[in-house]
């Protein structure tokens, strides 16, 4: 079941990918479209089915070892895109915004599955584990990335906040203007995360399919069929949803924090619950808990009516 959760949450979140591909594109190409087999691909349509057809062959690769030079550029993307907001502030309208609203409780269940979404990668972590050289270092890796992962995401959320105030976008590089050259950057960084990090996503639930199956681990052919239609879905599903903050918010709410909050805590309680708990323990689960299901109920049931209400 927890397995069924971390499967599906990867999923959406290479549609997501998709959908970010195809927004930022859209905006540096705008009025784009062509034919192909006899239907009109055009504006964000178009830049998805692209960005589905580069990222495809690096869902064949057999080697992680690989993905990790591909994912490593998404890092330098990620910090160069954050460096480009900074830019953008000084060139433009600076880091003061009036008139904005400090605290928006309406919001809340919103920015709280978008928070948990950003740390949505542990359905990897196994598969990272298993394919490095040497795993006794995971812990540390896995530290180290989780605080970079922090000071990034926080530093692009204060700058995107402290340049455009109530008026920031899902996306931040929506905001920005169209024509100057940080605007460029920054959404070609946009672009390349995404596109280092799609297999890596994409990568446990083909192996959990072939698994499934029966079919051997790593078989040429069988990895790539299954690997093309995992991407092929995605990019379907991506060019019929128009909302990527709203998806974001669902994921988060529902599935990362089914995932990484309610799921660990009360497996907790039930591996060692023979063995005794501490009273502290306890309270500490209860507290994680209850915040956990406050986010759950509250992001999935918002999250769910701003999807309905976009169609």
């Amino acid at each position: 079941g927890i397995a069924f959760f971390m499967y599906v949450e990867l999923y959406l979140v290479a549609i997501s990918f998709l959908v970010l591909e195809g927004d930022n594109l859209d905006k540096l190409f705008p009025g784009a479209a062509t034919d192909l087999l006899g239907y009109r691909l055009q504006g964000k349509q178009l830049f998805i089915a692209l960005a589905a057809a580069v990222v495809l062959p690096t869902t064949w690769l057999k080697n992680l070892g690989v993905l990790a030079y591909v994912s490593a550029v998404g890092l330098v993307a990620s910090a160069v895109l954050t460096a480009s907001l900074v830019w953008a502030g000084v060139a433009e309208t600076g880091f003061h915004r009036n008139n904005t609203s400090v605290l928006n409780l309406c919001g809340l269940p919103t920015s709280l599955g978008l928070f948990f979404v950003c740390f949505t990668g542990h359905a990897v972590f196994p598969t990272i584990y298993s394919s490095m050289k040497n795993n006794k270092h995971f812990s540390k890796v896995l530290l180290i990335s989780s605080v970079l992962c922090s000071v990034n995401y926080g530093l692009t959320a204060v700058l995107g906040y402290m340049i455009y105030g109530d008026d920031v976008q899902s996306q931040v590089t929506l905001n920005l203007p169209s024509g100057k050259l940080y605007t460029k950057v920054a959404i070609l960084m946009t672009l390349i995360n995404p596109l280092a990090k799609y297999a890596l996503l994409t990568a446990p639930i083909t192996a959990a399919i072939e698994e499934k199956l029966s079919l051997p681990a790593g078989g040429g052919t069988a990895r790539v069929a299954i690997s093309t239609v995992v991407v092929v879905t995605t990019a379907v599903v991506a060019s019929t949803v128009p909302f990527f903050g709203y998806l974001m918010s669902f994921i988060g709410s529902f599935l990362s924090v089914m995932a990484t909050v309610i799921f660990p805590c009360l497996c907790f309680l039930k591996i060692y619950k023979a063995e005794g708990i501490r009273r502290i323990e306890i309270a500490a689960i209860i507290g994680i808990l209850m915040i956990g299901v406050f986010v759950a109920v509250t992001g999935t049931y918002t999250s769910l009516q701003q999807i309905i209400g976009t169609f």
